[in-house]
């Protein structure tokens, strides 16, 4: 929708052809469990979303994108009835976090103040000259290093487990190398902006973008799944919002080898088991701050978390996986219905698995809210066969679209500096599995069109 939105910005004639007979991919919404229930599909929190420049100059706002904020953004509980605390201030993050505040402050005072420019540079290519290079390495230095590593500058569980759960949101092993820089950057967006939510439902955003592109003169048809080069429409560009190896099977032989191959073989990532709950009353956390927060990760400890993601990359399923818990509903009261609220969750689980991950994500959610299971009057739940069935670009229930490894996070499907080309003139690569990744922040999208605007400018195109 983004590269839609841009290139009918530029003027060009666009069409939106939708696989699914509703738009929004994973920024969909719906009443899972209970009428009036509102639960999102997949991504529900948008603190990058509200920090892209380009979803900003659009002016969503007319359209009716509102975004709310809970009282507090993140909470990382452990055992012994404490909890990392995160705040969108930086300074009062740091006065919960004792000993360790200082070095919270220091590490994301800056990068928070700066976002908007460091969003410059780390949303494009990283294979670009800098727009800000001092500033994009400042960020990179530490960015560059394993989450094991970076988390030795805290010496207290609360701080250490509450980088550890963000930086565990990049689906990778917290040893490797640049596995710190997601956190990092997610939690720089955080300080800036918040973890934002958006009223009625992530559907809102997805909305309000088709209204736009309407607007615009752009059409969408839905329930138009292509499945061979032979069904495209004639166009001077072609945008593929989809993975890699769903492009080579499209475009089959007219794809340079050199790029099918790379397409073929790209990587996908650890998947996502999903379970909505409707709570009568909400989740009776332990730690009260997790009773305020839009997203509570359940993981314990920072070595716990760790241990947890190395098993699901290694495809074995853990007894305790790490689970994400979001109360959107906090701060977007119209989700719920009376008493009655919508309680998101997903489990990080081995790519494809097939097992029913159900009861481990419910007792861990159990274990920091005892009494949480006689509050459950319903429940739905996605597997990783259910988000591949329902978006097929959730290859094996990879939400990601592709394993955040060092040459993809760098370079996309494949080894080049222009990551959006599919080497077939006019065809380009969109979708999350192209630089800056995964988010509903539009920027592969908007990169992507760039690309493609200037191609067809050079050529004197316009179709």
């Amino acid at each position: 929708m983004a590269a839609a939105v841009r290139l009918a910005r530029a003027g060009v004639r666009v069409t939106v052809l939708e696989a699914a007979d509703e738009i929004g991919g994973g920024a969909r919404s719906g009443e899972a469990i209970l009428p009036g229930l509102l639960h999102d599909h997949c991504s529900a929190v948008h603190l990058i979303t509200v920090g892209s420049a380009f979803l900003r100059g659009l002016g969503l706002h007319r359209y009716g994108l509102r975004w709310c904020l809970p009282k507090i953004d993140c909470v990382h509980p452990l055992d012994d009835g404490t909890a990392g605390v995160l705040h969108r201030s930086v300074d009062e993050t740091a006065a919960g976090l004792g000993a360790d505040g200082a070095r919270w402050r220091r590490l994301f005072a800056a990068p928070a103040a700066a976002y908007d420019e460091l969003a410059e540079d780390i949303m494009r290519p990283l294979l670009r000259l800098p727009r800000h290079p001092l500033r994009l390495a400042r960020f990179g230095a530490p960015a560059l290093l394993p989450a094991t590593v970076l988390a030795r500058a805290f010496t207290g569980d609360q701080a250490r487990a509450l980088f550890g759960g963000v930086a565990a949101h990049a689906y990778q092993p917290l040893e490797r190398p640049l596995s710190s820089g997601v956190g990092l950057g997610i939690l720089a967006a955080g300080h800036r902006y918040g973890w934002a939510v958006a009223a009625g439902g992530s559907r809102s955003i997805s909305r309000a973008l088709a209204a736009l592109l309407t607007d615009l003169g752009g059409t969408i048809e839905t329930g138009r799944r292509i499945r061979s080069a032979a069904e495209l429409p004639p166009a001077d560009i072609t945008m593929f919002d989809l993975a890699p190896s769903a492009v080579a099977g499209i475009l089959g032989d007219r794809l340079p080898p050199r790029v099918a191959r790379a397409y073929r073989r790209f990587r996908h990532g650890p998947g996502a088991f999903k379970v909505d709950f409707a709570v009568a009353g909400g989740v009776p956390w332990t730690a009260e701050p997790a009773r305020r927060a839009g997203i509570v990760h359940l993981g314990g400890t920072f070595e716990e978390v760790a241990a947890t993601e190395r098993e699901i990359t290694a495809g074995r399923m853990p007894q305790r996986p790490f689970v994400l818990v979001g109360q959107q509903y906090l701060a977007d009261p119209q989700r719920s219905v009376g008493d009655v609220h919508p309680v998101w969750s997903y489990a990080h689980v081995p790519h494809g698995y097939t097992g029913d991950a159900t009861e481990a994500v419910t007792a861990q959610i159990e274990r920091f809210a005892p009494g949480f299971r006689e509050r459950v009057i319903g429940r739905s739940v996605r597997t990783t066969s259910d988000f591949a069935a329902d978006n097929p670009n959730f290859v094996g229930g990879d939400i990601m679209t592709g394993a955040k490894d060092i040459p993809q996070v760098l370079f996309g499907p494949r080894i080049t500096l222009h990551p959006y080309d599919t080497g077939v003139p006019g065809h380009y690569l969109c979708s999350a599995a192209t630089p800056p990744g995964p988010g509903v922040h539009g920027m592969c999208g908007a990169n992507a069109a760039e690309t493609a605007l200037h191609r067809l400018r050079r050529a004197g195109g316009h179709r």
